[in-house]
């Protein structure tokens, strides 16, 4: 499966910008985290860019979410490793988290949403400036990006990252890929 797959799908299957802007910042913190941790950023960057294919066509049964996506993949040449981090990153399947990838994509899909809340309360509304400190002191504001999973991002710790690093290394993927996010 090259990249170029994954993108039609994507156009195939995602006509929310917001969604798609969703899946290039996962693709870009998976890749980082990929690149720490020494592992395939290849690998890691598709199970990101791909790990919400289906959200769409699953809108109205949010369970099946993640499975169908999972299914996608595997049809797109996707790997079991990488079929298998897409249908575990969904709770609602109590399928357990078991590789480094399964846990790093755990982590990092509710960081895009909070990096994104950071940007947008900026008063230029774009992550140049954006800090991880700022970040860290919004982490702890329940109210602020109230749907970005607080526990979900702390089991970075799982992939033997704090939580300053990890968001670290998220929001510079972010940044290096802010055009395409329009931010």
């Amino acid at each position: 499966m090259t990249r170029d797959d994954a993108l039609d799908s994507i156009e195939a299957n995602i006509q929310n910008t917001n969604t798609r802007k969703h899946l290039f910042a996962t693709e870009a913190i998976m890749r980082a985290l990929a690149r720490r941790l020494g592992q395939d950023e290849g690998t890691w960057g598709l199970t990101g860019l791909l790990h919400d294919i289906d959200v769409e066509l699953t809108a109205d049964d949010i369970s099946s979410h993640s499975k169908l996506g999972a299914d996608l993949a595997r049809e797109l040449g996707a790997s079991e490793e990488m079929a298998q981090a897409i249908a575990c990153h969904n709770e609602a399947h109590s399928i357990p988290r078991q590789t480094l990838l399964d846990k790093a994509l755990y982590c990092a899909d509710p960081l895009t949403g909070l990096i994104i809340a950071g940007a947008l309360v900026r008063p230029d509304k774009k992550l140049a400036g954006l800090t991880t400190d700022s970040l860290m002191k919004r982490f702890d504001e329940k109210r602020f990006a109230a749907g970005a999973s607080r526990e979900q991002m702390a089991t970075c710790r799982e992939i033997g990252l704090e939580l300053e690093e990890f968001m670290a290394i998220g929001l510079k993927a972010m940044q290096k890929i802010s055009k395409e996010l329009g931010l």
